[in-house]
C-alpha cells in the first residue's frame, strides 16, 4: 500500500503549480507592461522579413523590428481583454443573482429571456455584425466582447446562486429580516467564489481569443496598429521566409491564456489537498 505523501511533499506540490502558472504568464504580461517603456522610440525601418543587421527577432513586412512592434503591441490585447471581461461580470453578477434570489417569476423571466436570445447568436459573429456597422476603436471592442460574454456569465452566477439560495441558511436569513443585498453578497455570494473563479479563469482565455481573433480580423485595431494579433495576421505571408515576425507573437498569446488557466487552476486546489468542492449547478 502506497503511504500517502507527506506535508512538506504536498507543499513543495501545491507551490509548483502557482510557479508554473505564474512563468508562464509572467513573460507575456511583463512585456504587456513594461515593454512600451523600455521600447524606446520606433527604429528606422530596413527591408521586409530579414533577419540580423541589429534586429536578432528579424523586420516585420514593412520592415520594422519585430522585436520592438512586440514590446508595444501587449497592452492593448491585455488591457482589451482584463477589461471586457471585468465588465462582463459587473452585468452578470447583479442579473444572476437578481434572477435566482427574487420570489417574482416575471422579473425572472424579465432579465435572463433577452440574454438567452443573445447566447442564441455566435459571440464572433454578433462582434463582426456590429462592427460593419460601426467602426468600434479599442474601447468599443471591449464593450462589444464584454457584451457576448455577459449572457453565459449571468446564467452560470444564476445556476450557482439558485444552488446556494436553495440552503435553509438562505431561508433562515430571510425569515430574520435580512436585507436582499446582505442575503446576496454576503451569504449567497460567498458560496459561489469557487465556481466564479473557476469560470473567470477559462473565460479570460475565451475573452483572449475573441480579442485577438477581432483584432486579427482587423475590429478595433488599425492595419497596421502594433498589436500582437495584428502582427500575426499581417506577417503571416512571410511565415516561410522570416518566421518569428509570426511565432514570437503567437507564442506570447499562447502563454497568456495558457498562463492564466494554470494559475486560476492552482489557486483552486485547496493546500494540502485536491480541488475543493465547487457548487454544483442545476
Amino acid at each position: 500500500m502506497t503511504p500517502p505523501p507527506s506535508a512538506a511533499a504536498v507543499r513543495r506540490r501545491d507551490i509548483g503549480r502557482y510557479a508554473l502558472g505564474l512563468t508562464v504568464v509572467a513573460v507575456p504580461l511583463l512585456l504587456a507592461v513594461l515593454g512600451p517603456l523600455i521600447a524606446g522610440g520606433p527604429s528606422p525601418r530596413t527591408a521586409s522579413f530579414t533577419l540580423g543587421d541589429g534586429h536578432w527577432a528579424g523586420t516585420d513586412f514593412v520592415g520594422r523590428d519585430v522585436w520592438q512592434q512586440a514590446l508595444h503591441g501587449g497592452r492593448p490585447v491585455v488591457v482589451t481583454a482584463l477589461a471586457a471581461t471585468a465588465l462582463a461580470y459587473l452585468v452578470a453578477l447583479p442579473v444572476g443573482l437578481a434572477g435566482a434570489l427574487t420570489h417574482r417569476r416575471w422579473l425572472e423571466e424579465t432579465l435572463m429571456r433577452p440574454l438567452d436570445v443573445l447566447l442564441a447568436v455566435p459571440s464572433l459573429l454578433l462582434i463582426l455584425l456590429v462592427a460593419s456597422a460601426f467602426t468600434p476603436g479599442p474601447v468599443g471592442l471591449a464593450l462589444l466582447v464584454a457584451l457576448v460574454n455577459v449572457p453565459d456569465a449571468a446564467r452560470i452566477v444564476r445556476a450557482a446562486a439558485g444552488q446556494a439560495a436553495a440552503r435553509p441558511a438562505v431561508e433562515a436569513l430571510r425569515l430574520q429580516g435580512e436585507s436582499w443585498w446582505r442575503t446576496a453578497v454576503g451569504h449567497v455570494g460567498r458560496s459561489m467564489v469557487r465556481t466564479l473563479a473557476a469560470d473567470a479563469g477559462t473565460r479570460l482565455t475565451g475573452v483572449l481569443y475573441l480579442v485577438a481573433t477581432a483584432a486579427f480580423l482587423g475590429v478595433g485595431v488599425a492595419p497596421d496598429a502594433a498589436d500582437w494579433a495584428v502582427m500575426v495576421d499581417r506577417n503571416r505571408t512571410g511565415l516561410f521566409v522570416q518566421p518569428w515576425a509570426v511565432v514570437l507573437p503567437a507564442l506570447l498569446i499562447v502563454a497568456l491564456t495558457m498562463g492564466s488557466n494554470l494559475l486560476f487552476d492552482a489557486a483552486l486546489h485547496k493546500p494540502g489537498g485536491g480541488r475543493g468542492k465547487r457548487e454544483e449547478r442545476p
